[in-house]
Order: structure tokens, then C-alpha cells, then sequence
């Protein structure tokens, strides 16, 4: 089986940020950086080049493949913010309707700028997760 490619790195999460060349995406992922900070108390860590990630959990799948990914995360990417939650959203439905302007993919809630969804909410939604991941990793 081949390595993830998604691991963490020593790569500094400062320096990664402040090359964001989107403003609007730096902008926002200085604020995400301090919402999951404030939510982990976890200290931000690169996975890969482009992933912002807090915490780690260990996973294995039935067909034996297994690693290690962060708890939470976010990548201000060129097209969107993706704000990774690594619960999925099947428990969220009540939030996902009223965060605001969204798209989401299984584990991924992409996000034009934060200006378009409540922060409030979205809190909710990425607390709610690490909960529940960190709840099934102590089981």
C-alpha cells in the first residue's frame, strides 16, 4: 500500500498563509486559524503543502488501509475556503440550514468567503464534529 500523501509536515503555518495571494482567503484563513484553535486547543499544524490541520486521529478502513489525519482543518484553496470535517454532515442537516452559502462534498464544506455564512453556526458545525470524532477515538 502506498504512503499518504497527506501527513503532517514542519512546514510553518505563518509562512504558508501569509503566501496565500487571495486576500480575501488569507484574510479568512487567519480567522479560521483562530475559530479551530479556539475550538481544539490544538496548536495548528501543516498536512501536506496546502492543509491547515488541528489535532490528529487515527483511522482504519475494513479493507486494511490506515493513517493518521487531522482532526480538523481548512485549505484556503484558489476556487474556495474547504473547511474539513472529518465526520461527514449527516448530523448537521439542521445546521447546514442556516450556515448561509455552502457547497459540501463527504467530508468537505467549501466555502466562498466567511462573510457569506454565520460564523456562529459554522462553529457549531466544526465543534460538534471534533466532539464526536474524539468521543468514537476513545471508545
Amino acid at each position: 500500500m502506498s504512503e499518504p500523501k497527506t501527513r503532517p509536515t514542519d512546514a510553518k503555518v505563518k509562512d504558508f498563509l501569509d503566501a496565500v495571494e487571495h486576500p480575501q482567503r488569507r484574510e479568512d484563513g487567519l480567522e479560521l486559524l483562530k475559530i479551530m484553535g479556539e475550538i481544539t486547543n490544538e496548536e495548528p499544524v501543516m498536512w501536506g503543502p496546502s492543509i491547515v490541520g488541528f489535532g490528529s486521529y487515527h483511522y482504519k478502513y475494513e479493507s486494511g488501509r490506515e493513517g493518521d489525519m487531522p482532526v480538523t482543518g481548512f485549505s484556503p484553496r484558489k476556487s474556495s475556503l474547504s473547511v474539513y470535517i472529518m465526520t461527514g454532515f449527516d448530523e448537521y442537516s439542521d445546521l447546514l440550514g442556516k450556515l448561509g452559502k455552502h457547497r459540501v462534498g463527504k467530508s468537505c464544506l467549501y466555502i466562498n468567503k466567511l462573510a457569506d455564512v454565520d460564523i456562529s453556526v459554522l462553529k457549531e458545525i466544526i465543534k460538534r464534529s471534533v466532539e464526536r470524532l474524539l468521543e468514537e477515538q476513545d471508545e
